[in-house]
Formats: C-alpha cells, structure tokens, sequence
C-alpha cells in the first residue's frame, strides 16, 4: 500500500492522501477513512492514476461532489479517486455545452439559466457532479441527464477512454451502463440545450428549486433520496402512508418533510443508517408488499 502511495505522489497526479475521511466528502457527513485518496489534477492526471491503479490490482472507485452515497464506518480499501477541482471545466458553444465530471451541476444549472439556455432546469438545487449525474442518470421533475446529452467522455477501469453517446450509456432510471455492466468514470460531459426566453427559463428554474426546498430537509446532512421509486408507486408516499416519518435509529432519522429522505441528526453513522433502510424495507413489504430498492450507492464493508 505504502508502494502505491509513494508512487502516485512521485507521478505528481494531484492530491494524494493516505486515510482521508471520507465523511468530509458526503453530503451526510458520514464515512470512514480512504486507504488512499486521490483528487487528479487533470484529466491526464486522473488516467495515470488509473494506469498506477491497474498495475498494483487495488480496488478502486470514484466520487464526485458525495451526495447519492453512503461509505462504511470502516472507510472504504484501496483507492477513491475524487472528481474536483481538476475536472472542474466549462465550455459554451451556442447551444452546446461541454463540462468536466467535476463540475458542480447547481452552479451550472445557475450559469445555463442566466445564459438563456433551457434543459437543465430539473437539475435545479440537485447537490451532485456532471459525472455523477451521468453515472447515475440523475432527473426530476419529468426530465434527466438522458434527455440532453449528446455523448460523455468515459475512462473506463482498464484504462481505455471513450466517448459514448447516449444511447451506448444504456440510460433508464437512475441508471446507466457505468455502474454495473461496464463500470467507468464521467470525465466530462457534452449537452445539447436550447436557446429560450431567459426570465422564462429562471422562472421554472426558481420554481424547482423552491419546490425542493419546501419539500426536502436541504437544512440537515442527508444523501439526497434513499429509494427509487417502485413504479407505480412513490418511495416517499409508502413511506408516509406506513407511518414512518420521524422514525429514528440512532443520529439516523427519516425526515419529517420528505419520507424518502434519510437525515444525520449530528451523530449517525453508516449503520444506523443501514438499520433505518433495512426497518424500512421490511415495514413497506409487510404493510404493501412492495420490495424497496436503495438509490443511494453504498461503498465500503458495511
């Protein structure tokens, strides 16, 4: 391990720190350490960390901005590749634009807006990453990363990059091609919009946003929304229905405002979320016969 550590600082790939806590970088605040933690500098930065990666045989994965995640309170083994500052580019040509997988989807959400280009507006106040938005197809409001990109640039773990449209990403809900079948990383991200009516387009934009604030406990660490919805039905709606909201397990609470939203009262860990999302299933199955499945990515030795 000491190895590898040593290596990928000699290759000066960018930040590089052996036993990060990784509850700095989740929007609940919960996770243990990284074995080793690496934020690249670039994109050929996060390629050579990939290439040193393969080499040694370490498991890996990647972060962007931390919310639609749950890491252990043991941390998670090997590397944890953080997509930051580093891949954090944007580019406007008409109504194309092109951003890195680090970028900050609100802030470029804000930025479209006052541009005067639409599409992204269910994006609205979602806390996540481009890339993170691609891996996980992310969406609301009627739309999703699905219906705007044009292609991404993949660098998948056998150190190959691509870049593929968005019917090769496989999308559906929640999800694509880059979380099982083919597991890779959002470099950067081509979206197609279109020109509009800019105090048109900050008005539905305003709309999503407070809709999200007036529903969603954005004022306490959470991971955004716990369960995908088991169609026909609404997470948070069987979730109300049997009764649940307020129920807690430790620093772990289902919020009083949204039933599909798991938040950090200041001292959960992983496992009393783990134990809230595993009394949750069983109650809506017992009640609705209904099986739930998580949306959050759960990493680490749980």
């Amino acid at each position: 391990m000491e190895n590898i550590l040593n290596k990928l600082q000699e290759a000066q790939v960018g930040k590089v720190v052996h036993n990060e806590p990784l509850a700095k970088h989740t929007t609940i605040k919960i996770g243990g350490p990284a074995e080793i933690f690496v934020e690249p500098g670039s994109i050929s930065d996060l390629k050579k960390t990939m290439d040193i990666v393969n080499e040694s045989g370490l498991p890996w994965r990647a972060i962007g901005r931390g919310s639609n995640l749950l890491v252990s309170d043991a941390g998670i083994k090997g590397v944890v590749i953080k997509l930051g500052k580093g891949l954090d580019h944007m580019e406007i040509d008409g109504e194309t634009v092109t951003a890195g997988g680090g970028y900050s989807l609100i802030k470029l959400t804000t930025l479209l807006t006052k541009q005067g280009l639409s599409g992204l507006q269910f994006a609205g106040g979602i806390p996540g990453s481009v890339g993170g938005a691609v891996y996980m197809n992310a969406g609301a409001h009627g739309s999703d990363m699905s219906k705007i990109l044009i292609k991404a640039h993949i660098l998948f773990e056998d150190g190959k990059m691509e870049w593929l449209t968005a019917d090769e990403l496989e999308f559906s809900y929640r999800t694509s091609l880059l979380q099982k079948k083919r597991p890779g990383i959002c470099l950067e991200a081509v979206l197609k919009l279109q020109k509009g009516n800019r105090e048109e387009i900050t008005a539905q934009l305003q709309k999503n946003k407070d809709y999200r604030r007036e529903t969603q406990p954005w004022d306490l660490p959470n991971c955004g929304s716990v369960f995908r919805n088991p169609l026909p039905y609404y997470a948070g709606q069987l979730i109300q229905e049997s009764g649940l909201k307020g129920h807690q397990i430790g620093g772990a609470k289902i919020s009083d405002l949204h039933g599909n939203f798991i938040v950090n009262t200041g001292t959960a860990t992983a496992k009393d979320v783990l134990d809230l999302i595993d009394y949750v299933k069983k109650t809506i199955y017992d009640k609705h016969g209904v099986k739930m499945e998580t949306e959050v990515e759960i990493a680490g030795q749980m």
